[in-house]
């Protein structure tokens, strides 16, 4: 079992900047790949990145390639995702997510309770 907490959400104009943070329980941390998801009110939920169970290898969706960076700290059982250059429709509820590394959520077996995170125009 994980258990995922994310932070670090809140509101933010358009260009600025956001650094949310995903903490893991338990000691297998290091075992799953990390994934982030969101979800936009009335649109489903939609992948945005994802990293390998090291932190060698990273994967990100189109509207986040270049302006999003995913990192983590298997010392700290911490998986973060760094927003840059921030736009109106990013605008959504923020999730980190453990399991097997890849774009698709039934990939990952559990799931935190997510961040708001909103962008003013």
């Amino acid at each position: 079992q994980v258990q995922l907490v994310e932070s670090g959400g809140g509101l933010v104009q358009a260009g600025g900047s956001l650094r949310l943070s995903c903490a893991a329980s338990g000691r297998t941390f290091s075992s799953y790949s990390m994934g982030w998801f969101r979800q936009a009110p009335g649109k489903e939920r939609e992948f945005v990145a994802a990293i390998s169970r090291s932190g060698g290898t990273t994967y990100y969706s189109d509207s986040a390639k270049g302006r999003f960076t995913v990192s983590r700290d298997n010392a700290k059982n911490t998986v973060y995702l760094q927003m840059n250059s921030l736009k109106h429709e990013d605008t959504a509820v923020y999730y980190c997510a453990a399991g097997r590394y890849g774009s698709s959520a039934n990939r990952y077996d559990y799931w935190g309770q997510g961040t708001q995170a909103t962008v003013s125009s």
